[in-house]
């Protein structure tokens, strides 16, 4: 059993005891968390095609960890002109444990 969520701007394909790192979301660790936009859903033999969501399906988890990502380098050069930046950025993000899919 499994069903695709969008949350953050981003879709995710999602089972029954699977982490899932999503864009930061408000909560401590151990709160729940509610998946309503379902795009789609499977049991392993039906599958649901939302237009554009699944009616009446939810996707629960509650937070595992509350976090950032590995820092990247954002580099700015231009050649012969002396310009040169450097930044460094690291993304936060919200693990989610996936308890139930509901349909």
């Amino acid at each position: 059993m499994y069903a695709v969520v969008a949350a953050g701007g981003k879709q995710y394909r999602v089972e029954t005891g699977e982490i899932l790192r999503v864009e930061k979301l408000a909560g401590d660790v151990g709160a729940e968390v509610a998946f309503d936009q379902v795009l789609m859903f499977s049991d392993g033999e039906n599958v649901q095609i939302g237009r554009p969501v699944v009616q009446g399906a939810s996707v629960k988890g509650h937070i595992v960890e509350q976090g950032k990502h590995k820092k990247i380098l954002v580099f700015k050069y231009k050649r012969r002109k002396r310009y040169r930046r450097k930044q460094g950025h690291r993304q936060p993000f919200t693990a989610v444990l996936i308890d139930t899919i509901e349909a």
